[in-house]
């Protein structure tokens, strides 16, 4: 009888105990939003015009082009003062539905772009001319939090 009642006890406990863990984890007070590509450039002194033509043509271009085909969903670049002669003054932020959706397009991203600017070898000429008036000191993967439970 008393082996009963105890097993009895146990099973309440063990329910009390599912029932709030349950309750927990449903209200949340977050829950996660899109996935940004921040890259931090330091624009070389005397270059900044050359760098934001780039930006306003070619990188624009290109950023146009991926949200058309559904593989971003938004940019933006972020102009901050540097406090530190390798300090960044550019951040470039491109917006991603998900980690998921970011991965499985980017070979489909790598052609598309390939074939908008002439090839491989022309893309690392871009490269190459461009790191004569920028430096990329860092590139960030990072997830936006939304501020409110998930619906």
């Amino acid at each position: 009888m008393w082996k009963e009642r105890l097993l009895g006890v146990g099973l309440a406990v063990c329910l009390l105990l599912l029932g709030v863990s349950v309750y927990a984890q449903m209200v949340r007070p977050t829950h996660p939003g899109t996935v940004w590509e921040l890259s931090f450039i330091h624009v070389r002194p005397g270059m900044d015009t050359a760098y934001e033509k780039y930006l306003a043509s070619d990188w624009r271009k290109e950023q146009e082009t991926l949200k058309a085909a559904g593989i971003i969903l938004s940019y933006k670049v972020i102009e901050a003062e540097s406090h530190a002669p390798n300090d960044w003054d550019l951040m470039l932020m491109v917006e991603y539905k998900d980690l998921a959706t970011r991965e499985a397009n980017a070979d489909k991203a790598d052609q598309m772009l390939e074939k908008l600017f002439g090839g491989d070898e022309k893309v690392m000429q871009g490269y190459k001319e461009r790191s004569e008036i920028r430096d990329v000191l860092g590139t960030r993967l990072a997830r936006e939090l939304v501020l409110e439970p998930k619906k």
